[in-house]
């Protein structure tokens, strides 16, 4: 039987089901792992605090990395050379790598590509991370391809998109579908997770201090574990990979899980609209890390109770109490 390394997914639920008490045995035969492989998994990632998945993961990747062998520039020859050529004669990269194959024609061991160079430099492998001030762009951070951009969606393991969600959600009508989405704090020293139903658009909303799935999976199971099945019938999520652990979300509430398009804010448009009043309250730039349960409570019964145009001038609370009313109704006959 071959052996295959722990996903990123595996660490999260290992994290959120070890919050919940479960004993590395039952953790395994949930996972259809060997005991033995959870238990060296806790073993060696736990903090003085406790097991987390991030830094787990971390941990995973230095390891495979001390494991591999040194690259082509830990060859001195090579490695003197790329630092000339750089520093003093100003070349790029490109042009250093081209440069090898004319100046050491029969020299296999003077062989280096463009982008070892620059994984050099910007991870400050073989001393070479002082090398970012003579490149053209001065640099002494790497910029990723489309910065700006954090990527989405396709990180996101067994990813529903929100094609696929039934059209009752979009036309509002039935209870029970519910939006959610991340606020982030000032350097991200805190963050709000939102849940807005949206036919009410009764909104709840709770600080974190992480955005790790596994707190955020916490906190919307938490949040919504104590209504009635019928009322939690979807969840559609913005992108980020705070919702990575949508699988246990689902498996707890027994919601189906749903994703909006990348960069496609506007299927999430009542998420968005009620982000945007509470940014009323705690503009951009704010920091969230000494904002009290007390006060973002505050905050949420204020807009539950703000009248709003799209419902008739009603308030989400009043709307919430006559479906709730009506709900009961439904029982009793």
């Amino acid at each position: 039987m071959s052996y295959t390394h722990l996903t990123s997914m595996e660490r999260t639920k290992i994290e959120f089901l070890v919050e919940q008490g479960w004993s590395h045995c039952a953790i395994a035969r949930e996972l259809g792992r060997h005991r033995t492989t959870i238990s060296r998994e806790y073993r060696r990632n736990k903090s003085a605090s406790a097991y987390r998945a991030e830094t787990a993961e971390e941990r995973y990747k230095a390891r495979r990395q001390a494991c591999r062998p040194k690259g082509r520039l830990s060859h001195e020859a090579l490695r003197e050379y790329v630092e000339v050529k750089i520093a003093v004669e100003k070349m790029s990269p490109e042009l250093v790598a081209g440069r090898l194959r004319i100046d050491f024609p029969e020299d296999p061991r003077m062989r280096v590509c463009h982008e070892t160079i620059y994984q050099a430099v910007y991870s400050n492998r073989h001393y070479l991370d002082y090398l970012w001030e003579y490149l053209t762009q001065a640099r002494p951070k790497r910029r990723k391809r489309g910065q700006g951009k954090t990527r989405r969606g396709p990180g996101i393991p067994n990813r529903v998109s929100i094609s696929e969600r039934p059209a009752a959600v979009e036309h509002r009508v039935e209870a029970g579908h519910w939006e959610g989405d991340l606020i982030v704090g000032k350097g991200q020293d805190a963050f709000i997770l939102t849940l807005l139903e949206r036919v009410s658009r009764i909104l709840h909303a709770v600080k974190l201090t992480t955005k790790r799935a596994a707190e955020v999976c916490h906190a919307v199971v938490e949040t919504l574990l104590d209504r009635p099945a019928s009322w939690i019938k979807t969840i559609t999520f913005d992108n980020g990979t705070e919702f990575a652990a949508h699988d246990i979300i689902a498996e707890q509430l027994g919601a189906r899980i749903y994703f909006a398009d990348p960069y496609a804010a506007y299927q999430r448009g009542s998420n968005e609209q009620v982000n945007g009043i509470i940014r009323r309250y705690l503009p951009k730039g704010t920091s969230f890390k000494k904002l009290s349960e007390e006060k973002l409570q505050e905050i949420v019964d204020e807009i539950n109770n703000r009248p709003r145009k799209c419902l008739g001038y009603r308030t989400p609370n009043e709307v919430f109490q006559q479906q709730r009313e009506l709900a009961l109704r439904a029982l009793r006959t």
